[in-house]
This record gives C-alpha cells, sequence and structure tokens, in this order.
C-alpha cells in the first residue's frame, strides 16, 4: 500500500515570482520550520536567492528539518525568442542546485518551467476568464514551444533531472486548450506537465479536474494540490478582477473549502498508480492570512482523505 507523500512550498508563506507581490515576507528558516512543523516532509525552492544557493548550505538546512527538495519554479518569457538563451542559463544554474541537494535521498525534483507569468497586462487583466482572442498566435507557439524544449533538454543534458510545465493563470498557458496546445507542440520525452488543481480551475470555470487529468494523464509527471474558492472566481469574472485582485480576495483557499473534489483525484493519482510527492499550495500574498495555521489545516485535510489514495 502506498504512502501519501506530502510536501509545501514558499508560495503558501507568500513568498511569490511576481514584482508585485514584494514586500515583508517570511524568511526563508521561518518558513521551513513552520512546513516542517506542520507535517510535510518536502519543499519546493522558491526564487533564487531566498533560500541559500550553495548546496552544502541548502543541504544543511533541508538535513536539519528532515525536508527533501521536490522542484523549484522557474518563469521564462516564453513567447520571446529573445528570452530563451538566458532562461536557460537560470533554469540549468537552478537545475544543478537542485540536483546537488537531491544525491542519496531516492527523490529527483522538477525543474518547474512557466511562462514569465503576471507580465502581460492583458493575461493579468482577463485571467479566468481568457477568451482565445487574448491567445498566442500560431508563430507565438512555435516559439514558445522551441523555447520550453531547449529549456528541458538543457536540463536534461546537464543534471539528468526532468523538466514539467506549469500552467498557470495570469500567463499564456492558462486554459484546457491553451495546456492541450503547448502538449501537441513539446516533446513528451522532454516535457512532462505539472498539474495545478486550482489554477486549473481558476482557468476552466467547469471545475472538472478528474477530466481533466484523464485529458493530460500521459505527461502528468508531478501534481499540485491546490483549492478554488468558486464564488470568487465567480465574482472575479463578473467584475472584472484582475489575477492580483482576486489572490487578495482569497482565490485560492484552504484545501476542501473550494471547489476541488481531492477525494477524487486521490483516487485518480491511486489508479494511476502515481509514484512521488504531491505538493500543497495555497498562493496568498504577503501578510495575508495565517500561513501556519493554514498549513497546518491543510495537513489535516489531506490526512482526513489520504484513505482515497490507498485503494
Amino acid at each position: 500500500m502506498s504512502k501519501l507523500l506530502v510536501g509545501n512550498a514558499p508560495c503558501s508563506w507568500g513568498k511569490l515570482e511576481f514584482e508585485e507581490t514584494k514586500g515583508e515576507q517570511v524568511g526563508y528558516a521561518q518558513m521551513l520550520d513552520e512546513l516542517a512543523e506542520t507535517g510535510y516532509t518536502g519543499t519546493e525552492l522558491g526564487d533564487w536567492g531566498y533560500m541559500p544557493t550553495g548546496p552544502a548550505a541548502l543541504l544543511a538546512e533541508l538535513h536539519k528539518r528532515s525536508l527533501v527538495m521536490l522542484g523549484a519554479f522557474v518563469p521564462v518569457a516564453l513567447k520571446d525568442s529573445a528570452a530563451h538563451a538566458a532562461g536557460v542559463s537560470t533554469a540549468v544554474k537552478t537545475a544543478r542546485l537542485l540536483a546537488a541537494v537531491a544525491t542519496g535521498t531516492g527523490v529527483a525534483p522538477y525543474l518547474v518551467l512557466a511562462d514569465n507569468n503576471g507580465t502581460v497586462p492583458e493575461r493579468v487583466r482577463f485571467a479566468g476568464r481568457i477568451r482565445p482572442d487574448h491567445g498566442l498566435s500560431p508563430a507565438d507557439w512555435k516559439t514558445f514551444a522551441a523555447g520550453a524544449n531547449l529549456i528541458a533538454t538543457a536540463v536534461f543534458e546537464t543534471t539528468g533531472l526532468r523538466t514539467v510545465f506549469h500552467h498557470h493563470c495570469a500567463g499564456y498557458v492558462e486554459t484546457p486548450d491553451e495546456i492541450a496546445t503547448l502538449l501537441s507542440l513539446t516533446d513528451p520525452r522532454l516535457l512532462g506537465l505539472v498539474f495545478d488543481t486550482g489554477h486549473y480551475c481558476f482557468g476552466a470555470p467547469d471545475y472538472d479536474v478528474v477530466s481533466a487529468l484523464n485529458l493530460f494523464a500521459d505527461r502528468i509527471w508531478y501534481v499540485h494540490l491546490k483549492d478554488c474558492q468558486p464564488e470568487v472566481a465567480a465574482r472575479a469574472r463578473a467584475e472584472g478582477l484582475d489575477y492580483f485582485t482576486a489572490l487578495r480576495n482569497g482565490v485560492f483557499c484552504e484545501l476542501g473549502k473550494g471547489a476541488v473534489d481531492f477525494p477524487a483525484v486521490l483516487r485518480w493519482l491511486a489508479w494511476r498508480r502515481y509514484q512521488g510527492y504531491v505538493l500543497v499550495e495555497q498562493d496568498i500574498l504577503p501578510g495575508m492570512g495565517s500561513p501556519k495555521e493554514s498549513a497546518r489545516r491543510n495537513r489535516e485535510y489531506l490526512k482526513s482523505i489520504e484513505h482515497h489514495f490507498n485503494l
């Protein structure tokens, strides 16, 4: 019988990659302490420089708390071919750190590639209600996919680690059709998908996560468990709230308090014989809520339904 392996990430403590969210933020030592204290055994890296970037120093922080490193989020403006070379450099640098701290843990972290979310005003403004005319042109899709393949190839060839793409609201890969297009244009040997339940629900108002898991099953290598508060999402769509305003209003709520059917998600993972960690995330802005208590409640909620994973 498999055990559900569960991590959490700096974004649940308000450490997000967006310039709009900078400010008073929880330090990495407090974040890691609270993450471990609330029952998680893995973490992601957060922005480069948030945690120590020297392998020995980072490994010491992880060992001190009996944690493993699960991945690192690397945003790149993939629509712009001029950004690809810098994206490769950043991704490889990050992947080398991940690989160095993974030795002997039995866990292979992922390079989590994403669009440079939150930087295109139209996509920020229309997050959660994207129309086809907000999307990329065929030529832009070719450039975008080529950049993703290029980065995934460089990461694998230099470190042996695999790359997963993170579909994400306020970026160019948000809707089900956009996810499908990216996957159709990228090499399935090089690039997998990290399926994020909350971002999927905000980007696809039918909230049918299990159908999406079935649709993209062959490319899903990693899973982020995030919930989406349907009333907040509906208000954001009705009132035209932008992505950051929706965040401030709690569109990504504690697990079990939104639209995601997590028992069904765990049953699906069991059916697929999913191996490895799932990552709990509750994207918040600095100063919102009580991250440690939310992390604790999220872990307790998963414990209450983990029998669905052990089928």
